[in-house]
C-alpha cells in the first residue's frame, strides 16, 4: 500500500471513528418523556443560620393542597400579568409567581399549539414558581414574617405589565408592615423590592430571600449527555452546574441534600432547562448566600437567595431589591441583561467544553441568520465563511494531494526497484517527497480540522434557542429537529404518514437531507480513483452510505451544513486539482467503483 493511500484511509477511518463515537456516546435524545413524579406538597423556606445571628429559629414549612390546574389557581386571590411576551398571574397566598405563559414561544412547530408554561402553580403537572419571604431573625417570631402561606393583600395597581407595577403589602399585627413591589420590562425580567416597616418597642433582625421551587423533575427533561438540565449558578466568575439526577446526590445538611455557596457577589443561581430557565438575582453587592437542595420526601428541588441579616430598629424601614429572570435563553436578551449588571449571564447557554469555538460561531450564525432571515441559508453562508478562513490549509492539502497523483508513475517504479527491500523503498519514497516538495500527510488536515467544528456546530445547533422551530424551507420547519422526510412514503407521495423522530424506523427509512448528504460524500470520494487493495476499495464504497444513516438522525441543520461542507469541497479541490495539471476523472471513477468486486484488467 503506497503512502498516499495509508494517509487517506487514516484519515477516513479517524473521522469515522470520530463520529461513530460521538453516535454512540451522545445519540440524539429520546423522544420519551420521563413520568410525571408525585405531587409534593411542601416547600422549605430558609433559615438564617449563616447571615443571622447564632441561635435563631428558621421559619415553618407550609402545607398546600394538591388539586387540578384550575383548582390550584382558585386556591387564592390573583393578579394578572399581561405583558407583550408574557401572560398569567401572582398568586396572593405566598406572593408566588407561580403561572407564567411564554407568548412567543409554542410547544411545536403547528400554529395551533399552545404556548409554552414556564411557572405552574403547585398542585398541577410540573409545579414550577418562585416565591419570596423574610426569614425571622432575633427579636421576632417566626410566625411574624412573612413566608409561602402568607396571604398578600393588592394595595396598589391592578394587573402587572410593563411600567405597572404591582404592590402587596401584609401587617402580622405584631408591630411589622411588610410591603412588596412587584415589575416586569419588556422581555423576562421582574424586579422585586421588599420593605419591612418596623413599629415595636424593640429592634428586629431577619433576613430577605427568594426561593425557585420545581416540583419533581421536569417532564420534558431529556437527560441528553451534551444538554445541561437542572440547577445553573455563577459565582464570582465561576459556572456552577449540577444535573437534576445530581441534586440528590449532594451531602445531607440537617437530613436534606444540599450545596451552599456563601458570601456570594456578582452572582445568580436557579434552575434550566433546554430553552427556557427561571434565576434569582441578588443585588451585586450584597453578600448572598446560594443554595441549592432537595427535599426527598416531598421531591422538591429547590434553589434559595438568602441576602444579609437586616436589623430593622424602632420607627426604621429596611429595603431591599433583588431580580427574577422567568423566559427564554435568547442570545440577545441575556447579553442585554449581562450589559446591565447581570454578571456573565450569557454563560446561563450551554456553550459546552468548546466554548472558544461554539460562541463564535453562534455569534456569526445568528448574525448571518438575521441579515439573510433564513437559518438554513445562514448555515450555508457559515460553511462558506469556514471554508474561506480554511481555504490556505487546503489548497496546501489539495495541492499536495495533486503532485501526489502526479508522481504515482515514479512511486510505482520505486515500489518495482524496491522489491521486497521496504526500508529501501520508505527512503527513496521520502527523496522524492523532499524532491519533489509533497507531504503526504497534508490531504489529512483538513478532515482533522473538520472534526473540532462539525461538534462545535452540533453543539451550537443543538442548545442555542435561536435555532429552535428555525425553518428552511418545504417541509424542513425546524432545523434543530431530525429531517422530518422519510422513504417510508416516498418522501410525502404515499398516503401515510412518516415514521416518528427517534424510531428505528426512522432512522432506515432516512429523509431527503441524509440521502444528499450520502451522495455529496459518494461524489467528493470519486474525484480520486479507488486504491488497488481490495480491502480499502470495499472501505471507500460503504463509508458514504453509512454515514448517511449514522447522521439521519441528528438535527436537519447540522446535516445542511455536512451538505454543503462536502460540496465546497468538491469544488475547491476539484478547481485546485485542474490548477494543477491533473483532471479528476470523476464519471470514470464512478463506472470503475460499479465494477467493484468484479476483476478487471490493470492495464485498462
Amino acid at each position: 500500500m503506497d503512502d498516499q493511500n495509508k494517509n487517506l484511509i487514516f484519515a477516513t477511518v479517524l473521522s469515522f471513528i470520530v463520529i461513530l463515537g460521538w453516535f454512540v456516546l451522545f445519540p440524539p435524545p429520546e423522544t420519551d418523556t420521563i413520568a410525571e413524579p408525585p405531587v409534593a406538597t411542601t416547600v422549605q423556606a430558609p433559615a438564617p443560620d449563616v447571615v443571622a445571628p447564632s441561635g435563631t429559629a428558621a421559619p415553618a414549612t407550609s402545607a398546600e393542597p394538591a388539586e387540578t390546574q384550575t383548582a390550584a389557581l382558585d386556591q387564592a386571590p390573583r393578579v394578572p400579568v399581561e405583558t407583550a411576551r408574557l401572560s398569567g398571574s401572582i398568586s396572593l397566598l405566598g406572593g408566588r409567581i407561580d403561572d407564567l405563559i411564554l407568548r412567543d414561544y409554542r410547544t411545536t412547530i403547528e400554529k395551533a399549539a399552545p404556548n409554552v408554561t414556564l411557572l405552574a402553580p403547585a398542585g398541577t403537572d410540573d409545579a414550577y414558581y418562585a416565591l419570596y419571604g423574610w426569614a425571622a431573625g432575633s427579636g421576632i417570631a417566626p410566625e411574624q414574617v412573612p413566608g409561602p402561606n402568607t396571604l398578600w393583600t393588592l394595595a396598589q395597581g391592578e394587573r402587572l405589565s410593563v411600567g405597572s407595577p404591582v404592590t402587596l403589602t401584609w401587617d402580622n399585627n405584631a408591630g411589622q408592615l411588610y410591603t412588596r413591589t412587584i415589575s416586569v420590562d419588556e422581555n423576562f425580567m421582574f424586579k422585586i423590592d421588599q420593605s419591612v416597616t418596623n413599629t415595636a418597642d424593640t429592634s428586629i433582625s431577619l433576613a430577605p430571600y427568594g426561593i425557585i421551587a420545581r416540583h419533581g423533575v421536569p417532564s420534558d427533561a431529556q437527560n441528553f449527555f451534551i444538554l445541561h438540565e437542572g440547577m445553573v449558578a455563577m459565582n464570582n466568575g465561576e459556572l456552577i452546574e449540577t444535573k437534576w439526577d445530581k441534586i440528590p446526590d449532594l451531602d445531607a445538611v440537617n437530613g436534606v441534600p444540599s450545596e451552599r455557596i456563601e458570601g456570594v457577589t456578582n452572582g445568580w443561581i436557579g434552575f434550566t432547562g433546554h430553552y427556557f430557565m427561571t434565576n434569582l438575582i441578588p443585588d451585586p453587592a450584597q453578600p448572598t448566600r446560594l443554595t441549592v437542595k432537595f427535599l426527598p420526601k416531598t421531591d422538591i428541588y429547590q434553589t434559595e437567595a438568602v441576602l444579609p441579616t437586616q436589623t430593622v430598629a424602632t420607627g426604621e424601614t429596611a429595603t431591599v431589591s433583588t431580580q427574577l429572570f422567568a423566559g427564554a435563553k435568547e442570545w440577545e436578551t441575556l447579553r442585554e441583561y449581562e450589559a446591565k449588571g447581570v454578571y456573565k449571564f450569557i454563560d446561563s447557554i450551554d456553550w459546552g467544553w468548546f466554548f472558544f469555538l461554539t460562541k463564535p460561531i453562534f455569534w456569526v450564525l445568528h448574525h448571518l441568520n438575521i441579515l439573510i432571515g433564513n437559518m438554513g441559508i445562514a448555515i450555508i453562508g457559515l460553511t462558506l465563511l469556514i471554508k474561506a478562513l480554511l481555504f490556505p490549509l487546503a489548497y496546501k492539502s489539495y495541492v499536495s494531494m495533486a503532485k501526489m497523483k502526479e508522481l504515482q508513475p515514479q512511486m510505482e517504479q520505486l515500489k518495482k526497484d524496491a522489491g521486497d527491500d521496504r526500508q529501501k523503498l520508505q527512503r527513496n519514497m521520502m527523496e522524492l517527497y523532499k524532491r519533489e516538495k509533497v507531504n503526504p500527510a497534508a490531504g489529512c488536515l483538513p478532515i482533522l480540522m473538520q472534526i473540532p467544528i462539525f461538534f462545535s456546530l452540533y453543539k451550537v445547533i443543538f442548545v442555542t434557542l435561536e435555532l429552535r422551530h428555525a425553518p428552511f424551507f418545504g417541509p424542513f420547519q425546524d432545523l434543530s429537529a431530525p429531517d422530518p422526510t422519510s422513504l417510508y412514503n416516498l418522501y410525502g407521495l404515499l398516503p401515510w404518514a412518516a415514521p416518528e423522530p427517534g424510531t428505528v424506523l426512522a432512522l432506515v427509512f432516512i429523509g431527503i437531507l441524509p440521502l444528499l448528504l450520502g451522495i455529496s460524500m459518494f461524489l467528493q470520494q470519486k474525484l480520486n480513483p479507488a486504491p488497488a487493495d481490495p480491502t480499502q476499495q470495499m472501505i471507500f464504497a460503504w463509508m458514504p452510505w453509512v454515514f448517511m444513516f449514522m447522521l439521519g438522525g441528528f438535527a436537519s441543520g447540522l446535516v445542511v451544513y455536512w451538505i454543503a461542507n462536502n460540496t465546497i469541497t468538491f469544488t475547491q479541490q476539484y478547481l485546485i486539482m485542474r490548477s494543477q495539471g491533473y483532471k479528476p476523472d470523476v464519471l470514470g471513477n464512478i463506472k470503475g467503483g460499479l465494477r467493484f468486486g468484479r476483476k478487471s484488467d490493470p492495464k485498462k
